[in-house]
C-alpha cells in the first residue's frame, strides 16, 4: 500500500484521476439527499421570493427576444 502512495505522489498532474463513486454509493446518496430536503421542498414558497422569479423569467424572456415559430 505504501508503493501504491508513494506512486500516487509522483504522479503528474494529467496523470491524477478523479474519484469515482460507483452505483450503489451514487444511488444511497441520492435517497439520503431526497430524505433530507424533501420537507423544504414541501413548503410552500414565499409570496415576494415567487413574485420576483416570475419578474426574473419574464426580464430574461424580453432579453433573450419573442419565440419564433419553427
Amino acid at each position: 500500500m505504501a508503493s501504491d502512495l508513494e506512486h500516487e505522489r509522483h504522479r503528474r498532474p494529467d496523470e491524477i484521476t478523479l474519484p469515482t463513486l460507483n452505483e450503489t454509493t451514487r444511488l444511497r446518496l441520492g435517497r439520503q439527499l431526497q430524505a433530507l430536503y424533501e420537507p423544504v421542498i414541501d413548503e410552500p414558497l414565499d409570496p415576494r421570493l415567487a413574485e420576483l422569479m416570475l419578474q426574473l423569467d419574464a426580464d430574461r424572456g424580453a432579453a433573450i427576444g419573442p419565440a419564433r415559430s419553427a
